[in-house]
């Protein structure tokens, strides 16, 4: 897939696509939904599938608030969008001459004229333009007298609910990540960039991986069994999301989130790994030394392992 990082990095127009437009956050079934159709209309038609998505999210800017949270990273969703077969992802630098186009400009000029937009998919509630003053129907009249379809995605119920990323942001941050699975198609994941830590684990017999998730939403804390990505190698392994209460006094900073890897000590200090939780196996707690921690983190680990070999291959 195409990465093209702000308008001014496309040398040259696309000749023609199907595309869509949004943040796509968490890259859920009803963005999959979206893009899916993207993506066959290219195929059909031997054009290109694009994806217009935006960096920061346009809450941020437009809000004015800089800790809007995101269910996943720019990067996190780029991959998802590269695994969905997008041809070409252009991200947008969400800043306030951006926001302030007017959807005429937005649609002749970006969409027709830069991204050869032949075909337009959005879902039925998609808002552009300065203020978000065009919906829908503004865009199918702007579009139409250039030979462009505009074709409205309904949005995708699941178990009655209407999937949305607030709403499984909800389920992830609460710990329902089985709900949270039905609404995104998928397990829940974090991919983050592994980083060095304080090694205590090293020092108990257990090496881990520490990650930086690059504020990506992450369920509560606690022991997880997980199953590890490390390019196109995945591995069974043991999580902690907590402030390790054994060896540290309560405190208000981010949890640490470590991954013990089962049968791997190749160095990875940098790169990127995607952590997909697969169930929970107890709560964080403090114990009273570091005996009583390393007796416990071998029975996390063999539960681990009992939950990996009990999944349908």
């Amino acid at each position: 897939m195409r990465i093209i990082r702000g308008l001014r990095n496309l040398k040259r127009p696309i000749r023609a696509s199907a595309v869509t437009i949004g943040v796509f956050d968490g890259v859920h079934v009803g963005h999959r939904e979206i893009i899916g159709k993207v993506v066959a209309r290219a195929r059909d038609k031997n054009i290109e599938a694009v994806v217009v998505t935006f960096d920061p999210h346009p809450s941020s800017v437009l809000s004015q608030s800089k800790n809007v949270a995101s269910l996943i990273s720019l990067d996190h969703r780029l991959d998802l969008f590269r695994r969905l077969g997008v041809d070409t992802t252009v991200v947008i630098n969400f800043a306030k001459p951006f926001a302030n186009m007017s959807p005429e400009s937005f649609v002749r000029k970006i969409l027709i004229g830069r991204l050869g937009a032949r075909f337009i998919y959005t879902g039925e509630n998609f808002y552009f333009g300065n203020s978000a003053s065009a919906g829908s129907v503004d865009l199918n009249r702007i579009a139409s007298p250039y030979g462009v379809k505009v074709v409205l995605v309904s949005p995708v119920k699941v178990s009655g609910e209407v999937v949305s990323s607030s709403l499984i942001r909800e389920y992830i941050t609460s710990g329902e990540l089985n709900k949270a699975k039905r609404l995104l198609g998928r397990g829940v994941s974090i991919l983050g960039t592994v980083v060095r830590g304080a090694r205590f684990a090293r020092v108990l017999g257990y090496p881990t991986a520490n990650i930086n998730p690059h504020h990506e939403v992450i369920p509560p804390t606690g022991v997880y069994a997980v199953k590890v990505r490390i390019g196109r190698v995945v591995r069974g392994g043991v999580l902690n999301i907590g402030k390790r209460p054994t060896f540290y006094a309560p405190r208000d900073e981010e949890p640490d989130i470590e991954a013990h890897i089962f049968d791997f000590k190749t160095r990875i200090y940098g790169k990127e790994i995607e952590i997909y939780f697969v169930q929970k196996i107890r709560d964080e707690r403090r114990f009273k030394d570091a005996g009583a921690l390393v007796r416990q983190i071998k029975k996390d680990t063999g539960l681990a392992l009992q939950i990996m070999n009990s999944m349908i291959p």
